[in-house]
């Protein structure tokens, strides 16, 4: 049996730059791992299995549209995998890629980048380089940066957004410039309303504007801002006006404030 990690990756800045006509969009980002992982459990097996554990399993499904399935498809391998979910799924934080990438790894197979994107989706490719690095074309184009040491506090709230519901949406908005670093967070706004109110709860309570991590759910902010949001989460504490507490928000009880590295 093999054990492989897979780090979270975070998307620190995000340009749309156009959109290929089979419907790919193309990106200019830059890109970092974080040491929050998942955790594969790979054992050679016929037929292969996957099986769940981890506190963002719940809602996870071991079908053929599942990521790693897809992964050993595509090298034509066979495994029982356990897999222990600890990055949260649509959340933003490339969880599926990062596990694809991992199988990847195991299978010791080395393929085209553009392969990989097409087939196996767009951050796989940078989850199998890891680091930090700008990313662009549709995931395949990866420039190595040197790693600068940093903490960043994610911020999940209870629900999660579908990646193809926010590019899409994109489309539909006629292509928008964000006025911050990501320009998917005004479409992701649209499919899922919710995130303006915790944006701001976060605004509040940290005094940082937090960043939409890839399509969202999951926002960030530079820095350990755990104990703070700790605070106004569990004792209802009060900024400036008292709107948009992070106590009032809906599903609090269920969201989680996760301290990470880059790595």
């Amino acid at each position: 049996m093999s054990v492989v990690l897979a780090p979270a990756k975070l998307t620190l800045s995000l340009r749309i730059t156009g959109v290929r006509d089979d419907g790919y969009h193309l990106i200019d980002a830059e890109m970092t791992t974080l040491d929050l992982h998942d955790r594969l459990e790979i054992e050679h097996a016929t037929p292969s299995t996957l099986e769940f554990t981890g506190p963002f399993a719940q809602g996870l499904v071991a079908d053929d549209r599942n990521l790693v399935t897809r992964a050993l498809r595509f090298v034509g391998r066979s495994a029982s995998v356990v897999l222990e979910k600890n990055i949260p799924h649509g959340g933003g934080l490339g969880g599926g890629s990062a596990d694809a990438a991992a199988v990847l790894r195991w299978a010791g197979v080395d393929i085209d980048r553009k392969t990989v994107a097409t087939h196996l989706g767009a951050d796989v490719p940078f989850c199998l380089a890891g680091g930090r690095a700008r990313v662009r074309g549709i995931g395949e184009i990866i420039e190595p940066i040197e790693q600068r040491p940093g903490v960043v506090t994610l911020i999940v709230p209870p629900f999660s957004v579908s990646t193809p519901a926010v590019y899409r949406a994109w489309d539909e908005l006629g292509g928008p410039r964000s006025d911050g670093p990501n320009d998917l967070e005004p479409a992701a706004l649209v499919v899922e309303p919710r995130l303006a109110d915790w944006r701001e709860a976060i605004h509040r309570a940290t005094g940082v504007r937090p960043v939409l991590a890839g399509s969202g759910a999951t926002w960030f902010v530079n820095g350990d801002h755990e104990q703070i949001l700790r605070t106004a989460w569990h004792e209802g504490q009060q900024h400036e006006t008292g709107r948009n507490r992070l106590d009032e928000l809906e599903g609090i009880s269920k969201a989680h404030v996760i301290v990470a590295r880059h790595v």
